[in-house]
């Protein structure tokens, strides 16, 4: 979905700014094992994301299933 409405392209910025910022303070008092959830969930999400796009289904489902995948392998590695 593309549009050409300034409004919505501000509001966005702003959001994503604000979500990212929410994300990097929240991240202090998590343990090794929620930090690597979060973290393979987001880049999980991503990823789904992307390849939704790259093979022309939908970027939300991608994400979804990527994200849930990624934060279950996440929170299951070990620390070596």
């Amino acid at each position: 979905m593309t549009t050409s409405n300034p409004a919505f392209k501000t509001t966005s910025r702003v959001a994503a700014v604000l979500l990212l910022a929410a994300v990097a303070t929240g991240c202090s008092g998590m343990n090794k094992q929620e930090q690597r959830a979060l973290s393979g969930g987001a880049i999980g999400a991503a990823g789904g994301a992307a390849l939704g796009i790259i093979t022309g289904g939908s970027a939300f489902t991608g994400a979804l299933i990527g994200g849930a995948g990624g934060a279950a392998v996440g929170a299951l590695m070990k620390e070596k």
